[in-house]
């Protein structure tokens, strides 16, 4: 087994790349360096890889009326001229991008400095506000509360049609120092601050082999099982009657799915939180669809380059939840979750609470590559593989499932951690909990 390296064998500076430059700032977290020849030529073989898994694979061949001849032209010559590391990576990230398609990206090597902002934020509506913040972090310490509107990031105003992007970007593709925000509090106030992340240093090179003495592979075991305590399922039972279960993935194999499925069965309500759920594996969202319908039910049309297929879930019959369900849903429920919810709704199986999703449904495959053999540089591709039609023959991407009932928290809520939307679904089961009490139903994760 190779070692892996995280980074490009030094620390890389983070400064603007591709077309949303705006979002970074001219901070750097490591100084400019120097680019050689095999840094150029590791990222043409990168843009190589990238072109050949969209020409193979992306189920539209004519990429949506999109010309992408010259792009890729133009991102080899970006390559060529580029004077840092995060240039090179722009430049073959961008290309995806203009497809505007939420399944089909580039995801570039890890990098040996990571950031993490202490704060996170969330379109409710048609704004963008500032929902949780860590206790310890620099936002805390400078005064910024869940309930802030976020009026600008980085010379940006966020909202439904660039947080997802936005989001890359910080995120996986160039991870900032600092942040410059503009943000108005609940009373009117507004604030310009510039918000600093804690800067976290990983090894350069990664030992798979354990000949380290397993020290890496421990490490990175570690880092897994932390990482899917924050995707378990929980729930809450309201007496003998009703439960509220909240999902935060699609993203795992069907056993906890049949699990909670036979833990409610016998329930007289539900209401299944989706909200915040991005999504996950097909064969899962086939289980939960399952679980709430006695006969077989018809989830989605995929249309591929080759063919079309219909996806269909096999019906749970007796063992089947058949009593009342409520979806909560909201701008981060995406995918798999938006599918579940659309369900409902043209099915009539239930009432959907909540916010518009975010209109991210696509079908999907990731593709791994590596460059080197002793030292392997790591990275990968997401293409949409089929584009996914509902039952009534419209998709959901860019458009989103807009709920039965919409309800918003407001930013006086977001302060108090009031959560409405919980409160208003139980009323409608004849539970009375009010907004404060939900919203401490299940703590932050």
């Amino acid at each position: 087994m190779p070692r892996v390296c995280t980074s490009w064998l030094r620390p890389i500076s983070l400064i603007p790349t591709i077309g949303i430059v705006l979002l970074l700032t001219p901070v750097r977290i490591a100084s400019a360096q120097s680019l050689g020849a095999l840094d150029r030529e590791r990222g043409r073989i990168m843009l190589k890889m990238l072109r050949k898994d969209l020409e193979r694979h992306y189920y539209d061949s004519t990429f949506g009326g999109v010309d992408l001849s010259p792009r890729w032209a133009e991102a080899e010559q970006r390559i060529q001229q580029a004077s840092t590391l995060d240039q090179i990576l722009g430049a073959i990230a961008e290309v995806p991008l203009s497809l505007d398609d939420s399944h089909t990206l580039f995801f570039p090597p890890s990098r040996t400095l990571g950031a993490e902002y202490g704060w996170e934020m969330q379109v409710i509506g048609d704004t963008c506000y500032v929902s949780k913040v860590e206790p310890l972090s620099d936002a805390a310490k400078q005064g910024v509360k869940p309930g802030d509107a976020l009026l600008v990031l980085n010379g940006n105003r966020p909202d439904r049609g660039n947080i997802s992007l936005i989001r890359y970007v910080l995120q996986v593709l160039a991870p900032q120092p600092t942040l410059h925000v503009l943000l108005q509090s609940p009373g009117g106030e507004r604030r310009d601050l510039v918000l600093a992340a804690e800067v976290r240093r990983r090894p350069w090179m990664m030992d798979l082999t354990g000949l380290d003495g397993g020290r890496d592979l421990s490490a990175l075991l570690r880092e897994a099982d932390k990482e899917r305590q924050k995707w378990d399922h929980r729930y809450q039972e309201i007496g003998r009657d009703v439960v509220v279960w909240e999902m935060p993935t699609f993203n795992t194999s069907p056993e906890p799915v049949k699990r909670m499925l036979k833990r409610i069965r016998d329930r007289r309500a539900l209401v299944l939180d989706l909200r915040g759920n991005p999504g996950g594996a097909e064969k899962t969202l086939l289980t939960m669809v399952g679980g709430f319908f006695a006969d077989d039910t018809p989830v989605a049309m995929l249309r591929s380059r080759a063919d079309s297929s219909l996806l269909v879930a096999r019906g749970g019959g007796d063992d089947r939840f058949a009593g009342t369900l409520l979806v909560l849903v909201d701008s981060e429920s995406a995918s798999a979750a938006e599918i579940f919810a659309r369900i409902v709704q043209l099915t009539k199986r239930g009432t959907v609470i909540g916010d518009r999703t975010l209109g991210a449904v696509m079908r999907s495959r990731g593709y791994s590559h590596s460059i080197g053999n002793e030292t392997v540089i790591a990275f990968g591709t997401s293409v949409t593989v089929s584009n996914v039609l509902m039952p009534d023959g419209v998709g959901l991407e860019r458009r989103g499932v807009v709920p039965d009932e919409v309800v918003l928290p407001t930013a006086e809520d977001l302060v108090a951690g009031r959560d409405p939307a919980l409160s208003r679904a139980l009323a409608l089961l004849g539970v009375k909990i009010e907004p404060e009490r939900a919203g401490r139903m299940f703590p932050s994760r």
